[in-house]
């Protein structure tokens, strides 16, 4: 009986072994390359998908309206160097008319203006005033 736990025993610890060993040397999933121009550059990857977010949902976009697909990190795209003009345009106005500071991230604090006040959900906003509809009056 003792035997057969001894046996039993080193079966499963080298069968640990081996499995540990396998999963230790799976390669890692490695973190998409950021290329970041005016988002603080400490931002991390989740704080970078946050922004992301709530800018695709003021467009009322998806990912690959800005991105280059499986190489978001390049500046390939009119409308990702537009983005980005358009973002110090947002935090410059803020700060001149709304006395917007920057939060402990480096970010223009949320008061002022903001994509969606503009764009209302559409990419390109055609001017003129829009009413909830998302209509020209």
């Amino acid at each position: 009986m003792i035997a057969l736990n001894k046996k039993a025993f080193i079966t499963l610890g080298l069968t640990s072994l081996v499995v540990f060993g396998a999963v230790a040397s799976m390669p890692q999933e490695q973190e998409k390359k950021m290329n970041l121009k005016v988002l603080p550059k400490k931002f991390t990857h989740q704080q970078v998908e946050t922004v992301m977010r709530q800018w695709t949902k003021a467009l009322g976009v998806r990912c690959n309206f800005c991105h280059e697909r499986g190489n978001e990190a390049a500046d390939t795209k009119p409308e990702k160097l537009m983005a980005r003009k358009m973002f110090e345009m947002t935090a410059k106005i803020n700060k001149k008319y709304f006395e917007a500071g920057k939060d402990s991230l480096g970010m223009v604090m949320n008061t002022g203006i903001s994509c969606i006040t503009c764009h209302h959900g559409t990419a390109h906003p055609e001017g003129g005033t829009h009413t909830e509809g998302g209509e020209k009056k």
